[in-house]
């Protein structure tokens, strides 16, 4: 359980969830999850173009990473791109199967891509994650305030002089930096899950937004965790694991929310 890849794929894993968990909170409330789904899918084709030229995955995803949030951006209308997030992830995926059909790629190496290689990671991809993750963090806390702002009440946000646009466009690259650190170690479909169940989770346990990112990253950092460590045990994928692990919180979220709501409309505490 404690060998060196175990420690690494530990170590790395926290960092992602750490990361997912505080910027899976602003996915959740700004109602972008489509995005989160379609931003790594699409930087997926930006791997497989890297590949093509025999440059670094990382570069490939980091490009079509903010490619796609730059796309969705620009082509999207206020509180209604998802027309446009479906048309950019479309157009990526394209790309990347034509790049895909021209590159001799080995398939495994494809498929970790996709799914992620948690504990396949190496100790030199620890301090690229770190320094992606710490400027996800960085960049959280610089906007907090009008992010948050515009996250609630938008019109407000807009009257007291904050773009919407400018923000969707910033919350948008903040997506892509998560997606250029988490991919390569999570994989392009299993960071959905960390964006989203954990934060969902936690928004139904607490509604202050202090208190409901750290119980996210929490939650993230004890799936990911339980994740491989039953994996190890198992031998059964993680990614099934942390799907499964993450809809388990979500749903638990939603019984607390559920019985709350029905201690307030019978007139007694909610604990």
């Amino acid at each position: 359980m404690f060998e060196t890849f175990m420690i690494n794929a530990f170590e790395t894993s926290a960092i992602v969830a750490i990361v997912s968990g505080v910027v899976g909170f602003f996915t959740v409330l700004r109602g972008a999850a489509f995005a989160a789904h379609a931003i790594p899918n699409g930087a997926f084709a930006g791997a497989a173009g890297a590949s093509l030229l025999g440059i670094s995955k990382l570069v490939g995803l980091g490009v079509f990473a903010l490619v796609g949030a730059v796309l969705i951006a620009a082509l999207g209308r206020r509180s209604r791109s998802d027309v446009a997030t479906a048309l950019t992830v479309a157009l990526l995926l394209g790309l990347g199967d034509l790049f895909l059909s021209r590159s001799e790629e080995y398939s495994a190496q494809v498929f970790a891509l996709l799914f992620g290689d948690i504990l396949g990671v190496a100790s030199y991809q620890i301090v690229p994650t770190a320094l992606l993750g710490l400027a996800c963090i960085l960049v959280i806390l610089m906007l907090y305030r009008p992010l948050l702002l515009s996250s609630v009440v938008p019109d407000v946000a807009e009257a007291r002089g904050i773009s919407p646009r400018w923000m969707d466009l910033a919350f948008l690259i903040i997506l892509a930096l998560v997606t250029t650190m988490a991919v390569p170690i999570v994989g392009a479909f299993l960071i959905f899950s960390l964006l989203i169940g954990p934060a969902a989770a936690a928004r139904a346990f607490t509604d202050r937004p202090l208190p409901a990112m750290v119980m996210s990253s929490c939650i993230a950092l004890v799936v990911v965790w339980a994740a491989i460590a039953v994996s190890y045990t198992t031998n059964l994928p993680v990614g099934f694991f942390v799907g499964s692990f993450s809809g388990l919180c979500y749903g638990l979220g939603r019984g607390w929310a559920i019985w709350g709501d029905r201690l307030r409309m019978s007139g007694r505490p909610a604990g």
